[in-house]
């Protein structure tokens, strides 16, 4: 036979924010209240006793008078003599518990209980009989009392006795009881005050945390961190001023920030640019594409509804490599197919002329083209020194030709092999040439000039061509991540040429500027300064 063990009843706080929130707030508002009363009545019942003990000192004053001590010499201590009339007269007029008059021997000469006239007080009197007045909270024949003792003087200030006043203390404790439901009142009202303000913070908090437990809510924000940190997005969260909020790994990688950036404003944490711009909400759009760094990232942003928004950072860089590696490729394979479409037209030419047995023209044919490709090919490079551009401007003068382009190099021109930065010059110029031959197709007489030229250490590279131009209110966006007036490529967005060949010239502290050509086309100047090495030393990673 099985025995049921008695469940167990488990009496635990309450789990919702909102029960827990305020029972907190009633149990604290109920200890300030008695921690306010207790501190209330404490100086109370010390002001009551002090009052209480002026007023015997202010009637025994009263009655020690010159009068009374000249009664003390001249009479003895009856029940009806004179001193204990006036005593106990004055005792009934103020209504104190008791009036003493004593010698200096320290005999009664008045009292309350006749039969204790004419012995000795039952407590010191040596104070008062040597001229001091005291204040004092006793107990004696008479109970428990508030005393006031001063010395009895004649008219010459001689002491012949002293007085003794007492008032009943239980009437003291009755004055600080009789104020007690008083205090008590306000101190219910102010309670209930309390209350009520807990219940609405507490309804308050109910909503703002969907009625969850405390543990809810930090498991909450232990899975917020772990999914926040771990994700491989960007993500930043700014408050309604603008400040940085929160930052997870990945933006502060992808925005070379530290930790130390929260709590900045974001134009203080990321200097003026686009980048700024996007994540404070001042250029608008949905992944809209912006550069930092060497990074392009891709960002959206949400408003929240205290005022702030969280943006979310998507690194791009690699797949626009990729898809620039790709267009490298579509330019390769167009310049290649240009080039086989022009030999196989002069292959034709040739097998026609041999065919024809004009053996003198086909030899001067050959000789022609031979040295049209050869002239191309020595005047880059008699101008362009350095091997990747030089190559560069070869097939990008192959490709103009196929697309009825003319590409020349202006006869100024000269760059010598000393740059620090060939690559970066390449992806200069590489984005201005396609531009400009995208722009010349189809204008008459389409042509495409390039300048390189040096002054001292200082690079300046200008592209020009014969196409619409540019209007000038648009000189500056067309610098700005995502503008572009082409057709979307397959790999994603365009618009990021330009914004590059500028990130790269202030990169080195120098300028990319977009203006009209003589004939009314655009022309592109970039400036790099420091963009060559001393001509004693060979560029980084270059033989000398």
């Amino acid at each position: 036979m099985s025995t049921r063990q008695p469940r167990r009843i488990r009496i635990g706080l309450p789990q919702r924010v909102f029960s827990q929130v305020l029972l907190m707030q009633l149990a604290i508002a109920a200890g300030v209240a008695v921690l306010a009363t207790g501190l209330f009545l404490r100086p109370l019942s010390d002001q009551l006793d002090d009052q209480a003990m002026l007023r015997a000192l202010a009637i025994a004053k009263t009655t020690a008078s010159p009068e009374l001590a000249e009664e003390v010499l001249t009479s003895k201590p009856t029940v009806g003599g004179p001193v204990q009339k006036a005593a106990e007269r004055i005792r009934h007029a103020t209504k104190a518990e008791y009036i003493v008059v004593m010698d200096t021997r320290g005999v009664r000469w008045s009292h309350t209980t006749p039969s204790e006239i004419g012995r000795v007080v039952s407590t010191s009197a040596a104070k008062p009989l040597a001229g001091d007045d005291v204040m004092e909270i006793d107990k004696g024949t008479l109970g428990r009392s508030a005393r006031g003792k001063v010395p009895l003087r004649t008219a010459d200030g001689t002491i012949v006795g002293a007085v003794s006043v007492g008032i009943e203390y239980n009437s003291v404790r009755a004055q600080l009881v009789s104020a007690i439901p008083g205090l008590l009142a306000y101190a219910g009202g102010a309670l209930a005050v309390g209350a009520l303000a807990a219940y609405l913070i507490s309804r308050r908090l109910q909503r703002q945390t969907h009625d969850l437990a405390f543990s809810d809510i930090s498991a909450l924000l232990a899975e917020r961190e772990a999914m926040l940190h771990g994700i491989r997005e960007g993500v930043v969260a700014l408050d309604a001023g603008g400040r940085i909020r929160l930052m997870n790994d990945e933006a502060q990688r992808l925005l070379g920030l530290g930790p130390e950036a929260t709590g900045l404003p974001l134009d203080e944490a990321l200097g003026e640019g686009r980048t700024a711009d996007v994540l404070a909400g001042r250029v608008t759009g949905d992944d809209l594409l912006t550069v930092r760094g060497q990074r392009v990232l891709i960002t959206n942003r949400m408003p929240t509804d205290d005022g702030g928004a969280v943006a979310t950072l998507r690194d791009r860089t690699e797949l626009e490599q990729l898809g620039r590696e790709l267009d490298s490729t579509r330019g390769l394979i167009d310049a290649l197919r240009a080039q086989d479409h022009e030999h196989a037209n002069r292959l034709h030419t040739l097998l026609g002329l041999l065919e024809l047995e004009m053996h003198e023209e086909a030899a001067e044919f050959v000789t022609e083209v031979v040295g049209v490709h050869r002239a191309t090919a020595e005047q880059v490079t008699e101008k362009i020194h350095d091997p990747l551009l030089a190559a560069l401007l070869v097939g990008k003068a192959t490709v103009a030709a196929e697309r009825g382009v003319s590409l020349r190099i202006t006869a100024g021109s000269l760059l010598p092999d000393r740059l620090v930065d060939p690559r970066g010059l390449v992806t200069i110029l590489g984005n201005l040439v396609d531009n400009a031959l995208d722009a010349a197709s189809g204008s008459p007489s389409a042509q495409v000039e390039v300048a390189l030229h040096t002054e001292g250490r200082t690079a300046v590279v200008r592209v020009s061509d014969s196409g619409p131009g540019i209007p000038e209110e648009e000189r500056e966006v067309i610098f700005t991540e995502g503008w572009t007036t082409k057709k979307l490529p397959a790999h994603g967005k365009r618009g990021l040429g330009l914004a590059m060949v500028r990130r790269f010239a202030e990169r080195q502290g120098g300028s990319a500027r977009a203006g009209e050509s003589a004939d009314g086309g655009a022309v592109f100047s970039v400036v790099l300064p420091e963009a060559l090495t001393e001509p004693d030393l060979a560029p980084a990673g270059e033989p000398r």
